[in-house]
């Protein structure tokens, strides 16, 4: 196996959002054959699985373990938390790669909203998004193992932004199993 690359990735505005936010659990998942997923489950029948993957949000999430806090520039201009299950942070925190079937991420998303009584900080606003990565290499292989779930006020996004997923992922971080995240020590 290789080994993930260790080192600070932590900047700015972000500090402030990991030690505030720590949050992992069960995940139900079923799936469409939109790009060669076998279904496991009719996800048409369940409006609150993502499109092509039916990946849901998992109960208990927010109280997963804290893989990397994270600062998204303009236009977006979010503040982030990447959250890992058990397998998922263990594989972080091991440096494992491949991450092993089993690996859930989250990445819960704010408005940026800077502080009105110092310039230098941030602070989490309006909530934006909530993403999922779902390792398992048999029901995704079609996406080299991993499933997507992106969601906005507790529902799935479209079809079409599901699309934009693992293209991102692939031309991003390709090398590292398609995780762009890298862990904050």
């Amino acid at each position: 196996m290789n080994r993930i690359p260790k080192g600070p990735l932590v900047t700015g505005a972000a500090i402030a959002l990991s030690g505030s936010l720590l949050g992992i659990g069960a995940l139900a998942v079923s799936s469409s054959n939109e790009i060669g997923i076998t279904p496991t489950t009719n996800s048409a029948a369940n409006g609150n699985a993502s499109p092509i993957y039916g990946v849901t949000i998992p109960s208990g999430y927010r109280e997963w373990q804290a893989i990397a806090p994270s600062l998204e520039a303009p236009p977006l201009d979010e503040l982030r938390i990447i959250l890992g299950n058990p397998a998922g942070f263990q594989a972080f925190r091991e440096g494992t790669l491949p991450f092993p079937d089993g690996t859930i991420l989250a990445k819960v998303a704010w408005k940026r909203v800077p502080s009105t009584f110092s310039t230098t900080a941030s602070f989490p606003g309006q909530a934006t998004t909530v993403q999922f990565m779902v390792k398992d290499s048999k029901k995704y292989a079609a996406t080299d193992g991993w499933g997507f779930g992106r969601f906005v006020n507790g529902k799935p996004t479209s079809l079409a932004e599901h699309k934009t997923c693992f293209a991102c992922h692939q031309s991003l971080a390709k090398d590292h199993d398609f995780v762009i995240t890298r862990y904050a020590q």
